[in-house]
């Protein structure tokens, strides 16, 4: 780089600096069953900050992320928005991993007039919460493939592998009853009807009785709607029943708590995936590369949120610099409105959100996804040619 570009860039690095930071809130489960999901989803947004401070930030200030651990817990998650928006006085938040939490949070911010983008929870309804006529505006956003995508995905899966005799499995949390609903809906679109569709509570250890069920009613296959730690136990049942069964769900198959507890009984369970930690493209390369060197491990734990977390603060600040202002109802608008395309791990972003649309992720982006030695590769190699 020619000596004055390298001085330019420094200037600007040491004007954002010293400027008053941008306060964005990041809210997620740091701690519990959803941590893989919820880490993933931090750590990518800090590569993203990075990314941004050290092309001068944003308005020539540096992006300050506020980071809270919500437990996952909708109570708590509450008390975190709040103090977020009245303390920290953030002016915008990327996170929500439960879709529970989600649902119960993003009130506040949307009374407060506030940009919320979800980077991971997928319940349909999120980004419906506050439509227009009731609403004057909504500022719920999402960058994470909702269900109603995902549930479609799941029943082409097993469609596509001659399954029609499928069971239903799902945790009683908001985001397995919503999901399951979407199933539902996806296998009578399809003129399938499961021949066993069942629920159990969030934290189940003993899966034999919902399985043994399945079993009997001749299941071809399992579809589920749950998180990581319940998937294990359910492939970990399969195994003790000798009873080789496909596993087909959303996305959450894809966790490190899943692989890893489930060990090898987590081979060849498939799943809808925006994004697999595969090198095939510069970007992405650049970026795994990143992630694994600061944060060591096997593997990202959850691919996904760690893109979509990083995709979703690209576009907050995109939507930043075409409003000039960090004002909610203006990156409200801009968001609405993005007119230059944003280069994103998941995607290029054009025109992604509209003042009707708010949801980032269409049908033409997610892929299946494949547990294979521990690690999530592509199902089928022609998508990893694909590149929307």
């Amino acid at each position: 780089m020619p000596r004055l570009a390298c001085l330019a860039l420094l200037l600007c690095s040491a004007l954002a600096a010293a400027a008053t930071p941008i306060r964005i809130g990041v809210s997620g489960p740091f701690s519990g069953g959803s941590s893989p999901m919820g880490l993933s989803m931090r750590d990518g947004i800090r590569l993203a900050a990075e990314d941004i401070n050290s092309q001068g930030g944003v308005l020539g200030r540096p992006i300050q992320l506020v980071e809270r651990d919500d437990r996952g817990r909708p109570d708590y998650a509450v008390r975190v928005a709040a103090e977020l928006i009245d303390k920290q006085q953030v002016v915008a938040t990327v996170g929500f991993v439960n879709s529970g939490v989600a649902l119960a949070s993003q009130y506040r911010y949307q009374q407060a007039q506030i940009p919320a983008i979800t980077a991971v929870a997928t319940a349909h309804v999120i980004t419906q919460q506050f439509l227009p006529p009731k609403y004057a505006a909504n500022y719920v956003f999402r960058v994470a493939a909702s269900d109603a995508l995902q549930a479609p995905l799941i029943v082409r899966e097993a469609v596509r592998r001659g399954f029609r005799r499928v069971a239903v499995l799902s945790d009683n949390s908001n985001y397995g009853r919503l999901g399951q609903q979407d199933l539902l809906k996806a296998l009578a679109d399809s003129n399938i009807k499961a021949v066993s569709v069942q629920q159990f509570r969030n934290g189940e250890l003993d899966m034999s009785g919902v399985l043994q069920q399945a079993r009997a009613e001749g299941a071809q296959c399992i579809l589920t709607y749950t998180i990581g730690p319940e998937l294990a136990q359910i492939a970990n049942t399969l195994a003790q029943m000798e009873w080789r069964i496909p596993l087909i769900g959303s996305w959450t198959l894809s966790m490190s708590n899943f692989i890893d507890n489930a060990g090898p009984n987590a081979e060849g369970a498939r799943m809808v995936q925006t994004f697999i930690e595969d090198g095939n493209t510069p970007l992405r390369s650049h970026f795994i590369q990143r992630y694994r060197q600061r944060y060591p491990g096997e593997r990202i734990p959850s691919p996904p949120s760690a893109a979509q977390g990083y995709d979703s603060l690209l576009l907050l600040a995109a939507a930043m610099r075409q409003a000039g202002s960090s004002d909610g109802p203006k990156v409200r608008v801009a968001l609405e409105n993005l007119r230059t395309p944003v280069h994103g791990l998941i995607t290029t972003y054009r025109q992604p959100f509209s003042a009707s649309n708010h949801e980032a992720i269409g049908l033409d982006i997610p892929v299946i996804g494949e547990v294979r030695r521990r690690m999530v590769v592509y199902a089928y190699p022609q998508d990893r040619q694909r590149h929307p």
